[in-house]
């Protein structure tokens, strides 16, 4: 309910929005919803916005930021999110560069530079560069969804920045948009140059800019407070406050002819002086191709300190640490398990170290030079040698996967961003982490330790529960704490995530009262009307102002029909996500995670902001029943579950298992629609569909009939078969296998619409020495959960689990033909059943197999073999079943249709195919199915000769393919019915 003065304001802000959004070329928003979704970032901190802007131009963000100076409010520059201290959260207008800035605007080869619009992504410029031999060299973590804008706003660097640096030493020149409204061009400047810029028209923003650091460095107090106060010169990364240490040591200050250039000081500046509108970066040659990891292993941390400076004599191009507490995790991660290869017993800390050269005998004499030294010094038990690129990536998984695993820890107690940016020289690492042991003691706390050793940063992390007023004065009293230590150790106190909203607030005890006020001297000339990113790196509001998880906040147990007790509840199911922001990356990246984000480039269609818009209702809503907003269906209806997320988010979100249970809540108080109860109770009209043929099949291919259920009319609605797969097998007789019997799961899609495919299986099966028997058995509930029907859902597997528990074994297993309805016996049922049930449904789950995981297990026992199979050469393309990634693995199909001697298998690197069961079929979901499909499907589908194969598992794979390209593809199990030999 609003008061009269807050509709006259709300409704004032909506007609100064219209006014503004029809002078842009791009989208602007100010819904509550969007608001919501870019409240946050990857950091602990929550701010609405006042709206949204999606530039399409710079004359679009040259209009934005005129009339947020006239209106007296800011704009926040964004990224893609990925910021760890809230530099993007805001009460302002934030500009998200994301969608539409993103071009190439000028490469020269020759001279090694490349000018590139904010939006551009790190990954996707590096793959552009590759074939010209040339690379950007800082590399973040986030490299397959950042941006350069958001790069250069954080001075980004990365694994390799032992070699590659900062963004700050690879930028040339920026093209920027002032204050106010003035477009100017920051790069290098000879003194000469420096001082003409100086001397310009007084009126000039640029000029005032120009004097006024020239005034301020030209005094020598203040030149010698920066060199005592700023981080040692060993330490190389360092991005607290604004880089005015790196303008003193230019030409017209020290004359040493480096030239003057703010683009330095735009790097790490986090927005607040400047917009971006444009990079001219320098470019390095590619790497070395020749590389290995030594993950060296040793009894404590403190060796492992001690090591890293020996180490570093030896030239390696990356050192990083990866504790015990990390190690420990990836135990239990099923992803994460087969990157254990390397470790031998229970190492308290292991060093990563990469060296890179033009030959492996060069690599060799390092290592051997450095193994000496370090069982000279005493240092560590264990250091294999690892080439070969699949290797490598195991190893380079294991150690990044420590974020995204640290956030699947259970509860409220999180691994925290508060202390996970501290900097120091490598040499004094011993003692700062001594010093920070006694710190953390204090409080109680335990921390993880890992990250970039060799550039002495830590990424320091305690786990706290944010939601308690105790903790949150812990996480207040401890960055304090460790503040000062860093102040001790002549350290940064953010090497390379940023002040924001985290640190600002640290800047004045870090640098002293004459540097701040530098600091705020600097902000003042260039931005006076406090237009830019403001409350970061100047003026900070309190470390626990804002912060996402406030005392206050509503923190519901939710009853729900699904158990969500491995997350301690629904609520912390969501809360899972931290943000990263992993869901943004593009078809060009490659991955399943998030199509529907991947096609549209819209905020709001990503993993990321379903989770936001949920955790914001639950959090910030009075209602009793916090789920059932209309806000939250609009925004999860677009989520095609196609648990890309589950597979490949670092803290595995689930979404797909969320909306499900969202759905149910929601129909429950706003009732089913009709066309979601068709498509669920689909399999139980099978029967009568077969019995009603050829009138079904008739009925199904009319234009209206699609109308009539909501499906879209350019739509083929898949036919039912002559005779269902059931129905067949029960008029034919039971061949008595001699390698084994086996179960086969007659799934929905496989007994009603596509029993030709059953048949094939059993004739495959039954003919390679295996007897077949399809057991009594409810359809899998694929189509209930699909539609958020779970408690009938539950119902089913339950049923299905009390009819095959006892009959299912590791000796006679279920075999699935469809993924979509056999991977529910190994990821939903668990989850599903009661408890007392769900160790009976976890064992069936480890028996419910893939027909091509089958096959493949049977050709390791050597019962299969190729001498059963052609030798006529065939090429197949092998498109996977998104919920066959997530849950299982591609590897087993390929293996399988690799068995015949010259069958060539490639497997195409697409994500999802867009139909997601019904979703595709939806009027209102048609154009972006179709939108996922052109991605990638589509396009590698068409120029596939035709006598190529397209194969596909999943039954909607295979519909889509054939809507969106006029191909027939085939299930792979046809593929190998025809490969056996008369």
């Amino acid at each position: 309910m609003y008061f009269r003065g807050q509709l006259e304001s709300f409704m004032k802000n909506i007609l100064l929005f219209e006014k503004l959004s029809q002078s842009i070329d791009g989208e602007l928003y100010s819904d509550k919803t969007r608001r919501i979704i870019y409240s946050t970032d990857a950091s602990s901190y929550r701010e609405l916005p006042l709206a949204v802007v999606l530039p399409r131009n710079k004359e679009d963000v040259k209009k934005v930021l005129v009339f947020a100076r006239e209106h007296q409010t800011s704009v926040i520059p964004r990224g893609a999110g990925t910021s760890l201290a809230g530099q993007v959260v805001g009460a302002g207008i934030v500009i998200d560069i994301s969608k539409y800035m993103d071009r190439i605007l000028e490469f020269n080869k020759e001279e090694k530079w490349i000018i590139v619009e904010p939006g551009v992504n790190l990954a996707e410029l590096n793959i552009y560069l590759k074939p010209y031999g040339l690379q950007f060299g800082p590399e973040t973590s986030t490299s397959n969804r950042c941006r350069l804008g958001g790069m250069l706003g954080n001075n980004s660097c990365g694994l390799r920045s032992l070699i590659y640096g900062s963004v700050r030493e690879h930028i040339l020149e920026v093209e920027t948009i002032l204050s106010d409204g003035s477009e100017v061009t920051f790069g290098p400047l000879s003194g000469a140059e420096f001082n003409k810029k100086c001397e310009s028209d007084p009126l000039k923003l640029e000029t005032k800019i120009y004097q006024q650091i020239k005034s301020a460095l030209s005094s020598e107090t203040t030149r010698n407070e920066i060199r005592e106060v700023y981080p040692e010169p060993a330490v190389s990364r360092r991005n607290m406050g604004y880089a005015v240490d790196f303008l003193l040591d230019t030409d017209p200050f020290t004359g040493n002819g480096v030239p003057f250039n703010f683009a330095k000081l735009l790097a790490g500046s986090e927005g607040t002086l400047a917009f971006t509108t444009s990079l001219k970066l320098n470019l390095i040659p590619l790497p070395p191709k020749v590389k290995c990891v030594v993950p060296a292993h040793f009894s404590s941390l403190e060796e492992a300190l001690y090591a890293n400076i020996l180490v570093l004599k030896h030239h390696p191009s990356a050192i990083e640490l990866m504790d015990d507490i990390i190690m420990n995790c990836t135990k239990e991660s099923l992803s994460q398990r087969e990157n254990r290869f390397f470790i031998e017993g229970d190492p308290k800390a292991i060093l990563m170290i990469e060296f890179a050269a033009d030959t492996r005998e060069s690599i060799e004499e390092s290592y051997a030079y450095m193994v000496m030294e370090l069982t000279q010094a005493g240092y560590g038990y264990h250091f294999p040698l690892i080439f070969g690129d699949d290797q490598i990536k195991k190893v380079w998984e294991l150690r990044t996967a420590g974020l995204g695993l640290l956030s699947n820890i259970p509860g409220d107690k999180r691994s925290t961003t508060v202390i996970e940016d501290t900097a120091v020289a490598p040499a004094r690492l011993p003692a700062y982490i001594a010093d920070f042991k006694s710190v953390i003691e204090k409080y109680g706390l335990n921390c993880v330790y890992y990250a970039h050793i060799a550039v002495g940063e830590l990424h320091l992390r305690p786990l706290l529960n944010l939601k308690t007023a105790e903790d949150q004065l812990v996480y207040a009293s401890l960055a304090q704490d460790v503040a000062a230590l860093v102040k001790k150790h002549r350290g940064s106190l953010s090497g390379e995530h940023g002040d924001g909203r985290l640190r600002g607030s640290f800047i004045p005890f870090m640098f002293g009262e004459e540097i701040y006020n530098l600091f705020k001297e600097i902000k003042q000339v260039w931005d006076p009307w406090n237009v830019l990113n403001p409350g970061k790196i100047t003026d900070v509001p309190p470390i626990t102002q804002n912060l996402r998880f406030e005392v206050s906040n509503r923190y519901p147990e939710i009853p729900t029909s699904i158990d969500f007790s491995s997350t301690y509840g629904f609520l912390r199911a969501v809360e899972q996500c931290n943000g990263s922001g992993d869901c943004r990356k593009s078809e060009i990246i490659g991955g399943t995670m998030c199509p529907t984000y991947m096609a549209t480039r819209d905020e709001d269609k990503s993993t990321r902001a379903r989770a936001n818009i949920l955790r914001e209702f639950m959090h910030h809503s009075n209602r009793e029943k916090p789920l059932i907003q209309k806000e939250i269906y609009k925004v999860l209806d677009l989520c095609i579950s196609c648990k890309g997320c589950k597979g490949e988010c670092p803290s595995n979100v689930d979404m797909a298992k969320i909306k499900s249970e969202f759905l149910q809540q929601y129909y429950d108080e706003n009732g089913t629609p009709l066309r979601a109860l068709l498509v669920a109770w689909l399999p139980k009209l099978g029967k009568l569909a077969i019995a009603m043929n050829p009138f079904t099949n008739f009925l199904l291919s009319k234009g209206w009939f699609s109308k009539m259920v909501g499906f879209h009319p350019k739509r083929k609605i898949p036919h039912y078969s002559v005779q269902s797969l059931t129905s067949w097998a029960s008029n034919s007789r039971v061949k008595h296998g001699i390698k084994g019997k086996v179960y086969l799961f007659a799934d929905e899609f496989t007994n009603y619409q596509e029993s030709h495919i059953g048949i094939k299986a059993i004739l495959l099966l039954n003919t390679l020495g295996y007897e077949v028997v399809i057991p009594k058995h409810r359809e899998s509930s694929r189509t209930f959960l699909s539609k958020g029907l779970v408690r009938k859902a539950k119902n089913i597997a339950t049923e299905n689990l009390k009819l095959l528990k006892d009959l299912i074994t590791s000796d006679t297993p279920l075999i699935g033909i469809e993924p979509s309805t056999l991977l529910t016996f190994r990821d939903e049922y668990p989850d599903l059943v009661d408890a007392s049930l769900k160790e009976a449904a976890i064992e069936l789950g480890k028996n419910a197999l893939l027909f091509d995981e089958f096959f493949v297990r049977e050709m390791e026992k050597g019962n299969i073999t190729s001498e059963l199979f052609t030798r006529d050469k065939r090429e197949i393309r092998l498109h996977t079943h998104c919920q066959q990634k997530a849950i299982a693995s591609s590897l087993s199909t390929r293996q399988m249709l690799s068995l015949p001697e010259n069958y060539i298998v490639q497997e195409l690197k697409t994500g999802c195919c867009g139909m997601a069961g019904s979703f595709g079929y939806e009027k209102e979901h048609y154009e972006l199915s179709m939108q996922i499909g052109e991605l990638v499907l589509f396009p590698e589908v068409r120029k596939s000769a035709v006598s190529v194969i397209i194969a596909t598992s999943g039954t909607s794979c295979r519909h889509q393919i054939k809507d969106g390209t006029g191909r027939t593809a085939v299930h792979p199990i046809e593929i190998m019915y025809g490969a056996m030999k008369e």
